[in-house]
């Protein structure tokens, strides 16, 4: 038998004594081992691995169709996941505050517990502290202008002076603006649903609903939709109680404290949680964003839905590999034996089943991630939040499938050990 990486026999002597260097005009002289190591060991062996796999284009197409699938489902669980935390925390990484309070039930922003806003002013007791704003929170049902339908939004209400908030697109003309009654900023990312506010708005005002009373918009930011809502706006704190009228003035959602220049945030948060009661927790901003990234990932259903279809991608991928490859070397048991006879070693035959795997771990990622390049695009289109193809991401799904292969390549070579020589002559 002669094929891809294997020397051809010959005249003088036994093949697998010329291949170990035996008898011949060679004799005594060091030759290489092709059942040894080193790179062109690898290379050999890789290059059969190839032909291979070529040999039957159809079961190499079924191979890789199966990696591109597993490829797909992995790339979009983990955009659902990360487009999950990144717009989760949008809000809490445009809050200009060192130290935040929040109740210490609460579970996420959307769905905040008030607490006592006199929590603020004893948090004034402690010297690091320079000055702290309360932020108030509510799920209020906004009115389309133009069909009537209603969405409920994210309100905020601020102190418009107390410079806490740095929404993205935010202007201090539309801060200002707030300030006179029933006006409030929109979220110009919000979903379509609300209605084309950004497009009517440049046209003249826009005058709607919100709460059961009337609202007008004096301008826009962007945050977008999130996982916990579906478009937010904001006003100052008197608007926010004429539009939730049943939420206490005296009871804050958050409570943002900026701390006095060269203040160490740690050290003025461990102060304030001996000074401060039991029913409010004290968070960094970092301990903000982590919180609730926290809730989505593992007290939501949502994270472990998009856990566990990564988990699933990974399996699947896995058991067609696995038997694509299992196959393959049970139908080429005959030629394994006869290398075996010709002196290759199972270090050798594992390399060209691991060369097999890895190749498809390549073939089936390259179209994989192009595919799932243009399915971000579309499910970013469709449920306006952001699904980003970064290198980390890309680096992260290859080594998955990299792992994948490598597994289903290790499960597959234990058929190797059928290939007996002296069973097969």
């Amino acid at each position: 038998m002669q094929g891809p990486g294997l020397p051809s026999r010959r005249r003088d002597g036994n093949p697998a004594m010329a291949l170990a260097g035996g008898p011949g005009p060679h004799r005594g002289k060091p030759r290489w081992d092709p059942s040894g190591g080193g790179a062109l060991s690898v290379f050999l062996a890789f290059r059969l691995a190839w032909r291979q796999l070529r040999h039957e284009k159809s079961r190499l197409a079924a191979a890789i169709s199966g990696v591109v699938f597993a490829c797909l489902l992995i790339f979009m669980q983990l955009g659902f996941m990360t487009a999950l935390f990144e717009s989760a925390v949008q809000i809490q990484k445009s809050l200009n505050a060192d130290l935040f309070l929040m109740h210490s039930t609460t579970e996420a922003l959307w769905r905040s517990t008030p607490f006592p806003r006199a929590r603020l002013a004893q948090a004034l007791a402690l010297p690091e502290v320079e000055r702290v704003a309360p932020i108030y929170v509510q799920n209020v049902v906004w009115r389309n202008p133009e069909t009537s339908l209603k969405r409920t939004l994210l309100l905020f209400g601020v102190d418009p002076t107390s410079g806490v908030v740095g929404f993205p697109g935010l202007t201090a003309d539309g801060l200002a603006a707030i300030t006179k009654p029933d006006v409030i900023l929109f979220d110009a990312r919000a979903k379509p649903e609300f209605g084309a506010v950004p497009s009517w708005l440049a046209v003249g005002p826009v005058v709607s609903e919100l709460g059961n009373r009337r609202a007008e918009v004096a301008g826009l930011f962007e945050i977008g939709a999130t996982f916990g809502s579906e478009g937010n706006a904001l006003t100052s704190e008197a608007n926010f109680w004429r539009f939730v009228p049943n939420h206490s003035p005296a009871q804050v959602n958050v409570g943002a404290i900026v701390l006095r220049a060269g203040a160490d945030a740690a050290a003025a948060q461990a102060a304030l949680r001996r000074i401060l009661p039991d029913d409010v927790m004290v968070l960094t901003k970092p301990g903000l964003i982590a919180f609730e990234k926290n809730y989505w990932a593992n007290t939501a259903p949502v994270g472990f839905i998009f856990g566990l279809g990564v988990v699933i991608g990974l399996i699947v991928g896995c058991v067609i590999v696995y038997q694509i490859l299992f196959s393959d070397i049970s139908r080429h048991i005959g030629e394994y034996a006869t290398l075996k006879a010709m002196g290759y070693t199972n270090g050798y035959l594992v390399r060209v089943v691991m060369g097999e795997a890895l190749i498809l771990a390549v073939l089936g990622y390259i179209p994989g991630w192009i595919l799932g390049l243009g399915l971000y695009e579309l499910a970013s289109a469709q449920i306006f939040i952001p699904l980003t193809m970064t290198v980390e991401k890309s680096i992260g799904v290859f080594a998955l499938i990299f792992g994948m292969c490598v597994i289903s390549g290790l499960l597959a070579i234990r058929k190797l050990k059928d290939a007996n020589p002296a069973d097969m002559f």
